[in-house]
């Protein structure tokens, strides 16, 4: 459990790679960038392969699974909540 969290912790907090995953809701391909910070109250950039789109959002909560980790983003232009379920 502790391997488990601790990795988590390095992959979250690790600016230099970016980490790709989708859109829970869409089944949108999304990639958050390198440089970004992904804990709860920071702003990141999410690019959106299948728009070609970036977007700023706000990070609401991240939780770990077995085979992914959940980021709950807070979209501050359209008001919206999402999910991205990213790469272990």
């Amino acid at each position: 459990m502790k391997a488990m969290l601790l990795a988590l912790c390095l992959l979250i907090a690790s600016p230099v790679f970016a980490w790709d995953g989708v859109d829970s809701e869409t089944g949108s391909s999304v990639e958050i960038g390198k440089g970004n910070l992904v804990r709860p109250g920071q702003d990141i950039e999410v690019y959106n392969h299948d728009t070609g789109e970036y977007k700023d959002v706000t990070v609401e909560g991240v939780r770990g699974g077995l085979g992914s980790v959940e980021v709950e983003v807070y979209d501050n232009e359209t008001g919206e909540y999402k999910t991205y379920e990213m790469e272990k």
